[in-house]
C-alpha cells in the first residue's frame, strides 16, 4: 500500500546552530534538541557505538532519546600523514598525544557546547583519574551531554589537562590500551540513568550501588534447580518479609565482599543517626 512517507521520530526537534566547522569534518546527523550527547575523541571512531548500540542504550540511541558523536582525532593530525603524537620530553619509552592535535579536536568538540562543566562534563579516560563509580554516572546523567577523549599510547601531554581543567577519570584500577572501552562502559552507566531508558524506575532503586550496597541475590523459576530451591521467604507472598530479607542480604554481601563500601555505608548512617 503506497502513501506519504512515515514522519520520522526526530522531526520537529532537529536543532539549528551555528558554526565554524571545516566542511570535511560536517556530520550529517542532525542534533535533537534537549538530547543527551555524549562526543567521543578518538583514534577510533569505528570502535563506536559497538555495544552501545545494542538493546536498550541501542535502541534510545535509535529513539533519539542521546545521541552519539566521534570525533576522529587523525583528523586534526600534523602533516601529510596526520600525525597525533611524538616523543616523551626528558626521554622514555612510547609515545605521547600532541597538545597541538589535541587541543585542536577539544575546541571542535565543545563548539556550542556550556560553558559550564556541570553542564557538560569535559573527561580524559585515564588510569590516573578518579575512579569511576555510580555517583558519577548519576551526575554526569543531569547533564546536557558530555565529551570524553579517549587516550592511547603513553597518554596526553600534561598542558592540555591544565589548560582545559580536564577531568580525569579511570575505569579501575589496571591499564588498558586506550579509553574506548572505558568511555563505552561510562556511557552506558550513565545513558541508562537518563529518563525513559530503562523503563523500569524500580529496577534503579533497587539495583548494586543504588543505596550504597550491593545488591541482593535474584532468583527466578523453576522453583527448584538441580537440587537447589529458590530461598522460602521469596516465595512467601509476604512483602514486608521479602523486603527485610533482602535487606539483610545485600547488607551481608556488600560486607563480605567490599569492606571499603561497607565502611563507607556504615559511616553515612552515623552521620544520619541524630
Amino acid at each position: 500500500m503506497s502513501g506519504a512517507p512515515e514522519t520520522p521520530k526526530s522531526h520537529g526537534r532537529i536543532a539549528v546552530r551555528p558554526t565554524l566547522r571545516p566542511r570535511e569534518l560536517m556530520t550529517d546527523r542532525p542534533d535533537l534538541a534537549g538530547a543527551w550527547r555524549a562526543k567521543i575523541i578518538t583514534l577510533f571512531p569505528e570502535a563506536f557505538p559497538g555495544v552501545l548500540g545494542e538493546s536498550l542504550t541501542g535502541k534510545a540511541l535509535d529513539e533519539g532519546k542521546w545521541q552519539l558523536e566521534t570525533v576522529p582525532l587523525r583528523d586534526f593530525g600534523e602533516g601529510r600523514h596526520r600525525n597525533v603524537d611524538d616523543t616523551p620530553a626528558g626521554g622514555g619509552a612510547g609515545m605521547v598525544l600532541r597538545p597541538d592535535v589535541m587541543g585542536r579536536a577539544i575546541d571542535f568538540a565543545m563548539e556550542g557546547t556550556p560553558e559550564t562543566r556541570a553542564d557538560w562534563p569535559l573527561v580524559y579516560l585515564s588510569p590516573r583519574g578518579k575512579r569511576f563509580d555510580q555517583a558519577t554516572a548519576r551526575r554526569w546523567s543531569r547533564a546536557r551531554g558530555i565529551t570524553m577523549i579517549c587516550g592511547r599510547f603513553e597518554g596526553l601531554d600534561d598542558r592540555v589537562l591544565f589548560h582545559y581543567g580536564i577531568e580525569e577519570v579511570s575505569l579501575g584500577d589496571f591499564v588498558l590500551t586506550g579509553g574506548e572501552i572505558a568511555a563505552q562502559a561510562m556511557i552506558d552507566a550513565t545513558v541508562r540513568l537518563l529518563p525513559g531508558v530503562l523503563g523500569n524506575a524500580e529496577s534503579l532503586e533497587e539495583e548494586s550501588h543504588a543505596s550504597g550496597l550491593l545488591e541482593h541475590p535474584q532468583f527466578t523459576r523453576p522453583a527448584e534447580w538441580r537440587g537447589l530451591p529458590i530461598p522460602e521467604v521469596l516465595m512467601s507472598g509476604h512483602h514486608g518479609r521479602i523486603a527485610e530479607w533482602r535487606r539483610k542480604m545485600a547488607e551481608k554481601i556488600t560486607r563480605e565482599r567490599r569492606p571499603d563500601l561497607w565502611a563507607a555505608h556504615e559511616a553515612r548512617k552515623d552521620r544520619d543517626t541524630p
